[in-house]
């Protein structure tokens, strides 16, 4: 019996679901078939069916599968008929439950789901991702991503803010985290010293310091106020949301900082960590948890407590413009199942954390 009674401005997550992460999902190069199978346990975990969704909103990327409105395609997993009330944004859907998140504030919606989906194996993921960089002097060098983290991680090397075994005790973490994850593409038990004698991919990165190349899709589905004790037992209420976006120029900024993150984390938390005991972080590098660690002040005292990424994150299973909802609904899911009261997830987009979203969720029951 809860004593918590939400109010018309009170949005919570009640549902989430995820498709394993994989190298390679076999059909075309749509969502659909991802889609399908999580909307369904989504349904059927709420005990709902689609005509009780009063919006709909998707991230994904026209990019990755090499044509135009490709996401209309992914209508066809919902059904559109009668129609329905849908939106996209262009980037990882934490973005799009961002705006699902305002559509239930209006009072316009009482429920949404929110989806995203990417099959990164479509294409050459590492070029594709140079759209992403500034159109008129960088984007025309095809300077792929994982060589433009490389100089990220140097630039943190040299300037003694991590080494190289800082940043393989972040992977050897996140794989034996990831056993626990069933969802996750890379799990495993190795040690830093198993990690240090493999070979440079782009120096100073070695392949445990990137992301896989995951096809993958996860959906949530948000309640406005009383409505999200109908679905849940325990919702996910969501108490900050803030994002915010760093210079698009990458010699414009201190590339071993993430103020974007820090601004994000100090509005969404009101400038406390107090209570927060989990940290999902959308971290495609292992450098780049080091630098979000550090911006939102999840290291040392204030963050002792804290455990980051038990599922693994984004090194276990990066499905492209889904990973960063997947941080938010990982995080819901341990509020909702009681493991963790107050939560902080966070998603990033654009090249080397340029983006950034922190979302934060508790129990109130």
């Amino acid at each position: 019996m809860t004593t918590f009674q939400p109010g018309p401005d009170d949005i919570a997550i009640v549902g989430f679901c995820q498709a394993p992460g994989v190298r390679q999902t076999p059909g075309t190069t749509n969502g659909t078939e991802m889609l399908v199978p999580i909307f369904q346990q989504l349904y059927a975990d709420l005990g709902i069916t689609r005509s009780d969704i009063d919006f709909w909103c998707s991230g994904s990327s026209d990019y990755l599968s090499g044509r135009a409105f490709s996401f209309i395609s992914s209508v066809d997993a919902i059904g559109a008929v009668p129609p329905i009330d849908e939106s996209h944004v262009e980037m990882d859907a934490a973005w799009a439950m961002y705006e699902a998140y305002v559509k239930l504030l209006t009072g316009e919606a009482e429920t949404a789901l929110v989806y995203g989906f990417g099959k990164s194996s479509a294409g050459n993921l590492r070029k594709t991702l140079a759209l992403q960089t500034d159109p008129y002097v960088v984007a025309p060098l095809w300077p792929d991503s994982v060589s433009m983290a490389g100089l990220q991680a140097r630039l943190g090397i040299d300037a003694g803010l991590w080494d190289e075994k800082d940043m393989a005790e972040v992977s050897r973490r996140s794989r034996t985290d990831a056993l626990s994850n069933p969802g996750a593409q890379l799990a495993g038990s190795v040690s830093v010293d198993e990690l240090l004698a493999q070979p440079m991919i782009a120096d100073p990165l070695r392949k445990h310091d990137c992301a896989p190349i995951t096809d993958g899709a996860a959906a949530v589905i948000l309640a406005r106020g009383p409505r999200a004790y109908e679905l849940c037992e325990r919702p996910a209420w969501i108490t900050g949301f803030d994002h915010r976006i760093d210079s698009a120029e990458l010699g414009g900024r201190d590339l071993t900082t993430a103020p974007s993150a820090t601004i994000a984390a100090e509005r969404a938390t009101g400038g406390s960590l107090d209570g927060i005991t989990v940290a999902e972080l959308h971290a495609p590098f292992t450098h780049q948890e080091l630098i979000l660690r550090a911006a939102m002040g999840l290291d040392g005292a204030a963050g002792d407590a804290i455990v980051i990424n038990p599922s693994g994150g984004a090194l276990s299973g990066n499905p492209m413009f889904a990973a960063g909802l997947e941080r938010i609904g990982r995080a819901a899911t341990r509020v909702m199942e009681g493991t963790d009261r107050r939560a902080l997830a966070h998603a990033t987009s654009g090249p080397l954390l340029q983006q950034n979203l922190v979302c934060v969720l508790e129990g109130r029951n």
